[in-house]
């Protein structure tokens, strides 16, 4: 049972920390080079060859050994698709990038939908919403 805390307490160590500079970095890297194959079209794929792709972030685990890459489609539409077909291809992706980036290990990738966009857009409108433009202009305070 104390083997089983320890490896447990290992892997909830950086839980609600900030990201450390190498992650950061080696995530930059990450965006970058697949931001250039997408935008070069290298992948051969009906689905994605339709959608310009861009690639907002992606985040490290401490160990490198797992990336999370979100994507969003230029002109929206069809996101869960792209990621669908992209999943497909994590494989060659991620052996386009072994050549690209200079790493120990090659992370694994997983894809997701990037739901920031939408995120601010909602605290867009609630800012500009009657109710709270009137309450940020009260001269009471």
């Amino acid at each position: 049972m104390r083997v089983w805390a320890e490896a447990n307490d290992m892997n909830n160590r950086n839980k609600g920390k900030a990201p450390s500079p190498r992650q950061l970095k080696v995530g930059e890297l990450i965006r970058h080079a697949l931001a250039d194959i997408f935008s070069r079209g290298e992948i051969v794929d009906a689905v994605l060859n339709r959608h310009s792709l861009t690639v907002p972030e992606v985040r490290m685990t401490p160990d490198l050994k797992l990336a999370t890459v979100y994507v969003l489609t230029l002109g929206g539409g069809e996101v869960e698709e792209a990621v669908a077909h992209l999943d497909k291809h994590k494989r060659y992706l991620r052996g386009l990038l072994a050549k690209r980036v200079s790493l120990k290990f090659m992370p694994e990738l997983r894809f997701k939908v990037d739901t920031s966009f939408e995120a601010s857009a909602r605290i867009d409108a609630l800012l500009a919403s009657p109710k709270v433009a009137r309450d940020l202009d009260d001269p009471d305070e």
